[in-house]
């Protein structure tokens, strides 16, 4: 592997968060490295940065919709590999953040022997519950969106040993492989490079798919896991051979494949209907597919002993179908001030910084109530920005574009975050631009914080998202001593168009000098007597912030994408 010599990445750090360590892996999509999450005390996360450069502002924004879809579904599932975060770095090489593990891809373990029966029963019950969330979709501009990960197969599915929950297998690159193919179609040669022998006929063919081509390519993962074998092998590996084999070879049986491995009947009988031409004759669902694994589970497990113990001697449930687990979470939304929103575009010739985004955890399906082992800080951060995806749009709050700060509770804590409402097609043209966030204080004659978030893109311009903290009042104190806490806030993000649940959430660091400014301010409007002069203070502070503009626009312009806050 590369050592900080030769390698320039190493010792970088992306959006003043992730400081770049080692390189862990490298092929043809791209370098793996590991890095530490210096917002959350060092926290190992991995960090990928695709071989393909994003060419232009469209291609930018299509990539940070992909790779939010593929952060929607790992909060929704921990069989997905969560995408943390995801921006454009300096030299306009795209990356995405992803939780660290430590483990082997699928492909890798089944060099040596096949998968046993009851691993195998485990692991691709394992797979079927992240692609039957996939296939579940997610809800975009009001409507729910069934996503086909469309790059099944063994290198594609990573294991781990969690401490809590044992064995787990978890489906890398949801969303991310649907763009990679797309950004390659122009070139035929390489449109299916590295998967011809895992896609379905209606793949190879171009056709619209649906779930059931993952259907397909997930019963040759099924096979080859079984057997070390590829249920159908063209006389070529050209894409017209693959096309021909895909649609017209009948696949091996399994034990003509592999006769030293005894497989079930009912086992052979599931793997050879996920790999029917026709997709009207394969199973119609992954739940279909997780209920028969389940029975041949139950079938091969050996009886029960007798036991005088009643309750022992009762059949155990079976496990439960992935359940979406999140935080409880409430807001209380503060009255002090509601800002309306005005786009002001800047003329620049900077280029776009990147943006980040985080992603919730989620509980297992299989362990109801458990969640794989994470460092405490980074379970603690995972839990807000979890919060911030249950939260609704305040009934008392009009369906405008406005700002507002409120509170967020999850079972252990509470969190500052801010609520804004947009027009839907902004939020998607911004997902990439840069984030940075400002503090004033006013301590006489009233008590007053104007919080300012911008967001910014040099071609866009910058948005600007203004709200003040009353320090005289519980929940203006409250407020800022959450921000000292934690040293983050979500933005909540709202589509004006489909007010009824968040259309994305990011996560802003507030710097450490500015975290430090909080508490004192606090004790200096808890000292002073109350002399009713609130809007006195607003006055000076939106005057004080027209000013501070242009040097806020001023950082912006010459800012590096390393630049998120002051």
């Amino acid at each position: 592997m590369a050592s900080e010599k030769t390698d320039p990445y190493i010792g970088q750090t992306l959006v003043n968060r992730y400081r770049l360590t080692q390189l862990i892996g490298q092929g043809a999509m791209g370098r793996v490295y590991s890095a530490e999450d210096q917002l959350l005390g060092g926290v190992i996360v991995a960090v990928k940065f695709l071989a393909q450069t994003l060419l232009n502002a469209k291609m930018k924004e299509r990539f940070a919709s992909e790779a939010q879809t593929g952060a929607q579904l790992g909060q929704r599932s921990i069989h997905i590999v969560r995408v943390l975060d995801y921006g454009v770095h300096s030299n306009s090489v795209p990356f995405y953040v992803m939780e660290y593990m430590e483990g082997q891809n699928l492909s890798d373990i089944i060099q040596p022997v096949p998968l046993t029966i009851d691993r195998f029963l485990v692991l691709m019950r394992h797979i079927c519950e992240g692609l039957k969330c996939a296939h579940a979709g997610i809800v975009r501009n009001g409507q729910r969106a069934s996503i086909v990960h469309r790059d099944i197969k063994p290198s594609n599915v990573f294991v781990i040993q969690d401490p809590s929950l044992g064995e787990l297998g978890k489906v890398l690159d949801f969303g991310i492989a649907k763009f990679l193919t797309d950004q390659v179609e122009s070139s035929q040669s390489r449109s299916f490079m590295g998967t011809l022998a895992y896609c379905s006929p209606e793949q190879i063919e171009g056709k619209d798919l649906d779930g059931r081509s993952d259907i397909y390519s997930l019963g040759v993962t099924m096979f080859e896991v079984l057997t070390n074998q590829m249920p159908i092998e063209p006389e070529t590996h050209s894409i017209g051979s693959w096309y021909q084999a895909h649609r017209r070879l009948p696949p091996k049986r399994l034990a003509a494949a592999n006769p030293h491995v005894e497989i079930p009947r009912a086992l052979e009988d599931l793997v050879m209907s996920c790999l029917e031409k026709s997709r009207d004759n394969r199973p119609q669902s992954m739940q279909v597919i997780i209920d028969r694994l389940e029975e041949i589970r139950q079938a091969e497990r050996p009886s029960p002993l007798p036991s005088a113990d009643p309750a022992s001697a009762a059949p155990k449930a079976p496990p439960s179908s992935e359940a979406d687990e999140v935080a409880q979470a409430s807001h209380e939304t503060l009255q002090e001030s509601e800002e309306s929103l005005s786009p002001i575009r800047e003329d620049s010739k900077a280029s776009t910084p990147p943006d980040q985004f985080k992603l919730n955890l989620s509980t297992s399906g299989d362990k109801k109530n458990t969640r794989p082992r994470l460092p405490d800080v980074q379970r603690r951060f995972l839990a807000i920005e979890d919060a911030g995806w249950t939260v609704s749009w305040p009934a008392d709050k009009p369906q405008a574009q406005i700002v507002f700060p409120g509170v967020i509770t999850t079972e252990h804590q509470q969190a500052a975050a801010l609520w804004v409402m947009l027009e839907s097609e902004e939020i998607e043209r911004r997902l990439l631009s840069a984030r940075y966030n400002h503090f004033l204080f006013m301590p006489e004659p009233h008590p007053m914080v104007l919080w300012i978030t911008t967001i910014y893109d040099s071609t866009l311009g910058a948005r600007w998202l203004p709200c003040y903290l009353n320090l005289k009042t519980t929940q203006g104190q409250r407020t800022a001593m959450l921000l000292a806490k934690t040293g983050y806030y979500p933005l909540i993000y709202f589509a004006l168009e489909h007010p009824e649940e968040p259309a994305n959430v990011r996560t802003n660091a507030i710097s450490p000098e500015q975290c430090q400014n909080f508490p004192r301010w606090v004790r200096h409007a808890q000292q002073i007597p109350d002399r009713g002069a609130a809007q006195l203070s607003k006055d000076y502070l939106k005057r004080a912030y027209e000013q501070e503009k242009p040097k806020i626009l001023m950082k912006l312009n010459a800012a590096t994408p390393l630049k998120f806050f002051d």
